[in-house]
């Protein structure tokens, strides 16, 4: 029987993709046993403030530019032709029937870790997906006993950089080069984005 690909889902709105998104995501193919790493932009995330999230064509593209160069790592625009809001497990559901070959892994950081009970049938996608969650200084790196088979703690890096920090920066007319990938920060000042 051929070996099912691991591949990570790594979703979220990217407003916009910063470098800890990319070493998060190659740590885990390198490092964590994944084979590749899938961008979701998340066009409605329920759970978040929507002022001051850019249109979905530019967070798309700056992702797509931000991976150039890094064949594990792959954008995919499922959830933009998806009903709003966002729900992952819907997301799981459809990539699961339209990839059967693949086993999917929710990557998610432990701050989401901390609120995932909130999340729609947050039961049913661990019962039925692997989660990997990345640390996030201040937030416990701990497993509910009934949900320890399918979470994977991983020892990916802290990474203390955030996409408001990114987007604050902006505003204040900072250099911002360093702390966005090179094709994703020549999108957003060519584009006057965050401005």
């Amino acid at each position: 029987m051929e070996r099912r690909i691991k591949t990570g889902i790594f979703s979220g709105s990217f407003n916009p993709i910063h470098t800890g998104h990319l070493i998060i995501a190659n740590y885990l193919c390198q490092f964590g046993g994944l084979d590749e790493v899938w961008f979701v932009v998340s066009p409605q995330n329920p759970m978040k403030d929507q002022s001051a999230l850019i249109d979905d064509r530019h967070r798309v593209a700056m992702v797509e530019r931000a991976i150039q160069g890094c064949p594990q790592l792959k954008h995919c625009d499922i959830e933009l032709s998806m009903p709003r809001p966002s729900y992952t497990i819907r997301t799981l559901d459809t990539l699961r029937e339209q990839y059967p070959d693949r086993d999917f892994h929710l990557i998610i950081g432990a701050d989401n870790w901390a609120g995932f009970d909130r999340w729609k049938e947050a039961p049913r996608i661990l019962n039925e997906y692997s989660l990997v969650v990345y640390p996030r200084q201040g937030y416990p790196m701990a497993k509910c006993p009934e949900s320890e088979k399918n979470v994977i703690l991983s020892d990916a890096p802290v990474m203390e950089l955030s996409s408001t920090f990114i987007r604050n920066g902006v505003k204040q007319g900072k250099n911002m080069t360093g702390f966005v990938p090179a094709g994703a920060y020549d999108y957003m000042v060519e584009n006057r984005l965050y401005l």
